[in-house]
């Protein structure tokens, strides 16, 4: 498994549901890796090592969906499968893509979640990854479609920034935003690295009740920022299960009970069938909302 960067919660989290899905599985062993910040180069180089390792498979998060075909085409051809989830390889470069929802469903839930921080109505701000994020650049796409409907019409998005899945980045950009925009109700940021860094500035710039934030984020890491206020409600999937897809489906892949054909649906354990759909992509689930009633019960899990 190539994740985005070492250490990031989200891909640790992925990484149990891999080895879940690898104990199922029986004689199958996976492992984790990843850059020390989430560059195409760092990945590249790492299945360039893999390449010569000669696994059987690669399951990666992609830093940059076009950088890593050349990369992900010469594995392929040596024989190994190539399945991308979470932010996608461009379709030459994998034989699927997981995506963790329906990029329509995330945009919308962003939209709703946004909403209901502001109450309605007034500025708000989005804190992404990178600016070649796959993932989060589709669903910004569907936010802003979303924000041009009729329902959240009063909602103004007046800037958006990235602070590339770095902690530190994040942060700054975060209180740039609240610096700049002195009129900002809520930042949305879907990433799990950005929202709690987010959070952590509103915190520190005194603007809780002032300043929401919202997005996708680990239950685990926004525990704390719920219970002060800075975040009242924030959506994702569980990691867990992502990894552990992601996995099944490169497992069947290797072992040949699987082609990652339009309409072929694929097992994948405790998972169900996952179906594959135009451009050999496949949805997993919607995103779940967490708030103040049920964020303990999670945040023990992921």
């Amino acid at each position: 498994m190539v994740v985005k960067s070492s250490g990031n919660k989200f891909f640790l989290a992925a990484y149990d549901g891999a080895k879940e899905a690898a104990k199922e599985m029986g004689n199958v062993n996976v492992t984790l890796t990843g850059p020390t910040t989430p560059t195409a180069e760092g990945q590249i180089e790492i299945i360039n090592s893999l390449i010569a390792q000669k696994v059987s498979a690669i399951v990666i998060s992609a830093n940059d969906p076009d950088a890593l075909v050349p990369i992900a085409k010469r594995a392929m051809q040596r024989g190994i499968k190539v399945v991308s989830f979470d932010s996608g390889i461009a379709e030459g470069g994998r034989a699927i893509q997981l995506n963790p929802s329906d990029s329509a469903l995330v945009g919308t839930k962003l939209a709703a979640l946004a909403s209901d921080a502001a109450g309605g109505t007034g500025d708000i701000a989005v804190l992404s990854a990178t600016a070649q994020a796959t993932n989060q650049n589709l669903w910004i796409g569907e936010l802003k479609k979303a924000l041009a409907t009729s329902q959240y019409s009063k909602l103004k998005l007046v800037a958006t920034v990235y602070g590339d899945d770095q902690t530190d980045k994040s942060y700054r950009e975060a209180i740039g935003l609240l610096r700049s925009h002195t009129n900002l109700k809520v930042i949305v940021a879907p990433t799990a690295v950005g929202i709690t860094a987010a959070a952590k500035a509103v915190a520190d710039e005194k603007k809780i009740g002032k300043v929401y934030v919202t997005g996708l984020g680990l239950p685990s890491e926004l525990e704390r920022h719920v219970a002060n206020g800075s975040v009242k409600s924030f959506a994702i999937w569980n990691p867990v299960d992502l990894g552990y897809t992601a996995t099944w489906m490169a497992y069947q892949l290797v072992t040949g009970n699987a082609k990652g054909n339009l309409g072929e649906k694929i097992p994948a354990g405790r998972m169900g069938g996952i179906m594959i759909g135009p451009r050999k992509e496949a949805v997993m689930s919607e995103p779940f909302t967490f708030d103040s009633g049920n964020i303990k019960k999670f945040a023990t899990i992921f």
